[in-house]
């Protein structure tokens, strides 16, 4: 099982992968919304933002998120590393209920891409 430092190592890998995009990719991480990760099998949550193409981690929460982020995503710390690692395609991982992702119809057709 990951823990709460290896998920949010993660996290900030996968912001720089997101700054280093380009093309659709980058235009779809281009947003600014407010964002959160709860980590099921941990029970915890990292609340932050989605900012010009990056991920900004502001605080580490106990338990689900304390307020609804404009963009959610729920997932097991696994499963997160996994994801950034390359080892888990993040479609599947949505489709099969591994990862739940909630946000507004607009930001979920711009996130799409990045599926």
């Amino acid at each position: 099982m990951a823990t709460t430092e290896e998920c949010r190592s993660a996290l900030d890998r996968l912001s720089d992968n997101l700054a280093q995009a380009d093309g659709a990719v980058r235009s779809a991480a281009a947003l600014d919304r407010s964002l959160s990760c709860h980590i099921r099998d941990l029970d915890v949550t990292f609340t932050g933002r989605l900012r010009a193409g990056r991920i900004e981690v502001l605080d580490t929460v106990a338990g689900p998120p304390p307020d609804k982020a404009e963009i959610r995503l729920a997932m097991a710390g696994d499963d997160l590393v996994a994801m950034v690692d390359g080892e888990l395609n993040f479609a599947k991982a949505w489709a099969s209920g591994r990862v739940r992702l909630e946000a507004g119809f607009r930001d979920l057709m711009r996130l799409r891409t990045l599926l």
